[in-house]
């Protein structure tokens, strides 16, 4: 999550070339899904962020967020829980998308 790959709609656009387009599918309403989208903002995860906030505060820059986490245990138990939940819920999501026989070809990872 720390470095922005993985089942984020921008990776999965721009660089695994396996999305459409890089916008959000748990909200819909953001046009590039990145970790910093799932930090800041995405309803989706407003629980998470919550419990995130309430333990490092309401700096959520990549750069306060890494400084926090390595201050304290409770930091990073709070930033571990955000990214487990982030991680677990896209890569579902993303497994389901890909497939669904309905999906455009774009979505279905090449087999070996």
């Amino acid at each position: 999550m720390l470095i922005g790959h993985g089942c984020y709609g921008k990776y999965l656009h721009t660089v695994a070339r396996r999305e459409e387009d890089p916008g959000c599918k748990e909200c819909g309403a953001c046009d590039q899904d990145t970790a910093q989208h799932v930090l800041e903002s995405c309803p989706a995860f407003a629980e998470e962020r919550r419990a995130l906030v309430a333990v490092i505060g309401d700096n959520l820059s990549l750069s306060s967020v890494v400084g926090q986490m390595v201050s304290s245990e409770s930091a990073w138990m709070a930033v571990l829980g955000i990214c487990e939940a982030a991680m677990s819920k896209k890569e579902t999501a993303e497994r389901e998308r890909e497939f669904d026989p309905s999906a455009p070809q774009i979505r279905r990872r090449r087999h070996r």
